[in-house]
């Protein structure tokens, strides 16, 4: 089985200036783990997670106050559609990490979880 069978498609964007509450709103109304951070001005993608969130609340940090940029991850690791589900797993395994952004040659297409893969490793996805 491959990435593009068990990514999301529907990826949440949003932009470096939204604090963190504004993102934390968007990613529960579409219960989500991740947004991809869109920087037209840097020309490129990061990703911010709700661990993201959930560190900078831990360190007292003022989620109106806070921007997605301060927050976002930009070193990301990126999975092609075509990777296969235990490459992602693996991707993550060494990197310490729950989502993967995947891309293709247009930029990104989706989100691939550790819940994604689960999925579809479980014996009833399977039998079915």
């Amino acid at each position: 089985m491959f990435v593009r069978d068990a990514m999301t498609t529907t990826i949440l964007t949003i932009g470096p200036a939204h604090t963190l509450r504004q993102a934390a709103r968007l990613m529960s109304a579409r219960r989500v783990g991740s947004a991809v951070v869109q920087d037209g001005d840097a020309g490129g993608f990061g990703i911010l997670t709700e661990r993201d969130i959930l560190d900078a609340i831990g360190m007292d940090r003022n989620p109106d106050l806070e921007t997605a940029d301060a927050h976002t991850t930009r070193d990301v690791v990126y999975a092609a559609p075509t990777w296969t589900l235990e490459e992602a797993a693996e991707a993550m395994t060494r990197g310490g990490f729950r989502h993967l952004v995947v891309l293709d040659d247009l930029g990104p297409v989706g989100i691939v979880s550790v819940r994604d893969i689960v999925r579809c490793w479980t014996p009833a996805r399977l039998a079915a």
